[in-house]
């Protein structure tokens, strides 16, 4: 070759060798610029992931307690993870198998599918169980103690959400989930605050992908989280929860119930107790027998479809998700909102025919005292429920003023309330506010409304005119007790002058006394109340052949002279097709069970009892203790205290005495019999069945205890006109002679349901 062409050949082997070099060096340089800088921090992230191990560690969720800030409604106890490191027991056979066979029963494992798990060589990490308790705990322990297994197995700290009283306030504070989330009440509400920050375990990977071991694990602690005291009195809850359940027995009502407390200054609910309810320890299980007894009714392949309903109605909070018709119990603020504007005063009149006809209606629409009511004062008017009178005020304010004042007293919009799912109201808006749909409105029928919105807007007349905000929380606290942060108790509004609010707060509390709302009378305490019986019109409008159902309600506050505690009582579609006088009216549904509560807890809180000289000689007395002395002991004592005797027994003046009825400290009416029982006697014989006094007046229920042996002692405004609603001791039951039946007398009358032509 010629040594021209050789040097040509070189140059060019050169000269494409270093553009090779210059291209392999730019693509590496380029690849490096892209991976390192571009994707530099991506590739960085991928590498830690692949080196490192993180497992998320559960914070404390923060405890919720009463308004006492003693009792723990809810709180995290502790529970453990059973753990296995397989890494270290994989190439012993004979050690998987004891622990897996060990374990399975244990933990309640699949024992084959425990031995797989032990054998992979790859792993230090394997979670078997979850939120063992203690008991279980202990067992795993006594086992390892036992085989001398040092490794492979762990148990990590947990901590499972508890509910020491079971079902009271359920509704309120909900429950959690298996990962620790709230998912219905205060636990899903206050769920970022309650949960606080879960910790970290990082552990270390090496080049094979294998976890090291536990000697190389960093710990991040967790956070615990913030605790809750809410304004919620468990005595109180439990004393609405019980009276509830003792009112839906009692009038067979089938669509549930519902109680609030509110303090009238703060808007700090008390206790708010619904019916169904269920416990937040096993809230998949549904308590109430009914509806499990209509579940397994049903064909089973619609069985799982009704169940999940049924867990659902349960968890439902009453008070808040679902609307209802107030009926006349909205009549007090519409009576405030004529007296407020000028349109009517406290002796205005007005002449109720029995009904009132509109243009275009083919029905008058009719007081529910048919025959009408006559000319009456405006206080008349509200405390014979008059619905003329509420039509004749509502036509006076215009639909436009109406709607002012119904926005005012807080019914257009949600209270806020600081409870999960709460409803808005359903109404008619001003424009659509015609003579006839004003005129329903006013005496509290068409429309819907929640039961929160109701007893804040009740408030506003026992406070002197002011719109509270509604809440269940007090305030937030960490580990330490400082306060995070602590609920907004400014009211919201002024809605009407204290001089209205006082007045119509004055013709409540007459209402309450002599009124048609007298079943929520309170002997030593001037009560303030308004009952509703509201039609279920939606309902009765999809199937016409079966008779209307009612919402019967009572709302009032106490005491009159300084209003604190308002409450409300409804239930939800009373009167069963056995139960006796028909009772669906909020007056001798609602009104005993209302008395009830504030009988009982008034004294609890604080407010102390004031008689008047009618009452107090109304008083039962204490039964004196005279058992196990002679009967000449006993006759002294009872004489001067203006008691009678009856002996049942031996009546040698040196006898003495084995038991009494009423026995020592129990009520006994004044100047009524302590019998005396002593020696031989037959017991069958001094056992009497109780009658059913359902119905009579004081003159015939006094009577009927007369000729059985028995006694009477009185609750309720006993006038003309009541009846009894409520017996101490169920009717066929079998007592001793001279036992005490507390009565309760109301007056059954539907107040506010009109007769009218329903729209189809």
């Amino acid at each position: 070759m010629p040594k021209g062409m050789a040097e040509k050949m070189r140059h060019k082997a050169m000269g494409l060798t270093a553009a090779l070099v210059i291209i392999g060096f730019g693509a590496a340089a380029v690849s490096l610029f892209h991976w390192q800088i571009m994707r530099g921090e991506e590739m960085k992230t991928a590498a830690m992931d692949q080196s490192l191990r993180s497992t998320s560690l559960p914070a404390m969720r923060g405890s919720i307690y009463d308004a006492t800030g003693t009792k723990v409604l809810a709180q995290s106890a502790s529970v453990w993870t059973v753990v296995l490191e397989p890494y270290f027991i994989a190439g012993d056979e004979e050690l998987r198998r004891t622990i897996a066979s060990g374990l399975a029963p244990i933990l309640d494992l699949d024992e084959e599918e425990l031995y797989q798990k032990t054998g992979k060589k790859d792993s230090f990490y394997e979670v078997i169980k979850r939120k063992i308790e203690s008991d279980t705990r202990d067992a795993v322990n006594n086992f390892l103690q036992e085989h001398g297994i040092d490794s492979g197995v762990r148990l990590i700290d947990d901590y499972k959400r508890y509910y020491p009283y079971g079902t009271v306030a359920s509704n309120i504070l909900g429950f959690t989930g298996m990962d620790g989330n709230g998912l219905e009440g205060l636990e899903l509400y206050y769920d970022d605050e309650l949960s606080g920050t879960p910790g970290r375990m990082v552990s270390a990977r090496n080049g094979w992908n294998l976890d090291m071991p536990f000697e190389k694990e960093q710990m991040v602690p967790a956070e615990n989280g913030y605790d809750l005291v809410l304004t919620i009195d468990e005595t109180v809850q439990s004393i609405l929860k019980k009276y509830l359940a003792e009112g839906i027995e009692k009038y067979q009502v089938k669509n549930g119930a519902v109680a609030i407390m509110m303090d009238v200054k703060t808007g700090g609910v008390i206790g708010l107790s619904t019916k169904p309810d269920y416990d937040p320890n096993d809230p998949f299980t549904v308590l109430d027998e009914s509806m499990l007894a209509d579940i397994e009714a049903l064909p089973d392949d619609e069985q799982d479809e009704a169940y999940s309903a049924a867990l659902n109605r349960q968890w439902r909070n009453k008070a808040v998700a679902d609307t209802y018709i107030p009926g006349s119990v909205f009549k007090m603020c519409v009576g405030s909102m004529g007296l407020e504007e000028g349109v009517i005063e406290e002796a205005s009149s007005y002449t109720c025919n029995g009904s009132v006809k509109f243009d275009g209606m083919k029905d008058p629409i009719s007081c529910w005292k048919h025959a009408g009511h006559g000319t009456t004062t405006f206080r008349e008017g509200l405390c014979n429920s008059c619905n003329p009178w509420f039509m004749h005020i509502g036509g006076l304010l215009g639909a436009e003023t109406f709607s002012k004042y119904r926005e005012a007293f807080g019914f257009t919009e949600k209270t806020g309330i600081d409870l999960p799912g709460e409803s808005y109201s359903i109404y008619h808006s001003t424009d659509a506010l015609g003579p006839v749909e004003l005129a329903c409105e006013s005496f509290g029928q068409n429309f819907t409304i929640t039961p929160v919105q109701m007893i804040t807007a009740s408030c506003v007349i026992a406070n002197g005119g002011n719109l509270v905000r509604p809440h269940v929380v007090d305030r937030i606290v960490d580990e330490e007790g400082n306060i995070v942060k602590t609920a907004d108790t400014t009211y919201r509004r002024q809605v009407i002058s204290e001089k209205t609010a006082s007045t119509i707060a004055d013709i409540l509390r007459q209402n309450a006394e002599v009124g048609t709302a007298n079943g929520g009378y309170v002997m030593g305490y001037r009560v303030c109340g308004k009952t509703g019986t509201s039609e279920k019109v939606d309902k009765h409008n999809q199937d016409r052949s079966k008779p209307m159902e009612y919402i019967a309600s009572y709302c009032g506050f106490a005491p009159a002279e300084d209003p604190q505690y308002a409450l409300l009582v409804f239930f939800d579609e009373p009167g069963g097709d056995d139960l006796q006088n028909n009772q669906t009216g909020g007056n001798a549904v609602a009104g005993p069970i209302f008395s009830k509560i504030m009988e009982e807890v008034l004294p609890y809180l604080g407010v102390d009892a004031q008689y008047t000289e009618d009452e107090y000689e109304q008083l039962d007395m204490v039964s004196p203790s005279v058992a196990g002395k002679t009967l000449e002991e006993a006759y002294g004592l009872l004489e001067d205290m203006g008691l009678t005797y009856s002996v049942i027994g031996s009546e040698d003046g040196d006898a003495v005495i084995t038991q009494q009825i009423p026995e020592s400290g129990g009520a006994v009416p004044k100047g009524g019999k302590v019998v005396l029982y002593t020696e031989g006697y037959d017991e069958d014989s001094t056992l009497v069945e109780v009658p059913d006094f359902s119905g009579y007046d004081l003159a015939n229920a006094s009577y009927v205890a007369r000729i059985n042996g028995l006694q009477v002692s009185v609750k309720g405004a006993s006038v003309n006109g009541t009846t009894v609603s409520l017996q101490s001791i169920d009717p066929g039951d079998r007592v001793k002679l001279g036992t005490v039946i507390t009565l309760t007398f109301v007056e059954n009358v539907v107040t506010d349901v009109p007769t009218v032509e329903l729209d189809e």
